[in-house]
């Protein structure tokens, strides 16, 4: 299941470009809450404390609990705008969700016992296929990242979906089809010439 971060933000009255302009002035960066079919929420975030947060892993995987005038929003974050010359947030969208709405969101892919891997100790190569999964899944259950165990693996093995276990509730958006996640290659030995 995915961490819920708590943040705390401050009501914007008005949106347009020159309120978001006015906002950025004065410290805080402009964002927007909308979606479960409730009026969007026009707010303003703590620079430093959402630009340490959208730095940390699994940003876009998060479940955030926002504070606005005593009402609390649970959230996901969609999209963050970055300046092209100092990669400062600018903007941020985040989808309001309940427990029950099903999201589908691209997951991080972390590999577990790599030391151990009895393809990579002969001298395999991880060939990494996919470096996130789009799952479908209940906002509740979202998991930050989906593990694949490399135990058992030997060299020219691929790890297709199947053999990855997913959390309760997760499912691949992928169904038609057993699709490859990553592969151990054997090693290339260039000949002395």
């Amino acid at each position: 299941m995915t961490q819920i971060i708590a943040l705390a933000a401050t009501a914007r009255d008005r949106a347009g470009k020159g309120t978001a302009r006015a906002t950025r002035r004065a410290g805080s960066i402009p964002a927007v809450i909308y979606g479960n079919k409730e009026k969007p929420v026009m707010i303003a975030l703590d620079t430093t404390k959402f630009t340490r947060e959208i730095h940390r892993p699994g940003f876009f995987t998060h479940l955030f609990d926002i504070t606005v005038d005593g009402v609390t929003h649970r959230v996901l974050p969609r999209d963050v705008q970055l300046d092209p010359v100092y990669d400062r947030p600018l903007h941020a969208d985040f989808l309001r969700v309940s427990d029950t709405t099903e999201i589908t969101l691209k997951v991080p892919v972390e590999f577990a016992n790599v030391e151990t891997c009895p393809g990579i100790k002969k001298g395999g190569v991880l060939n990494v296929v996919r470096h996130d999964i789009e799952v479908f899944a209940k906002a509740a259950d979202l998991p930050e990242k989906i593990t694949v165990d490399l135990a058992g693996f030997e060299v020219g093995a691929s790890i297709h979906i199947s053999s990855v276990k997913l959390p309760e509730g997760v499912r691949p958006t992928i169904t038609d089809r057993d699709f490859t996640v990553a592969t151990i290659a054997a090693p290339t030995v260039k000949a002395d010439a």
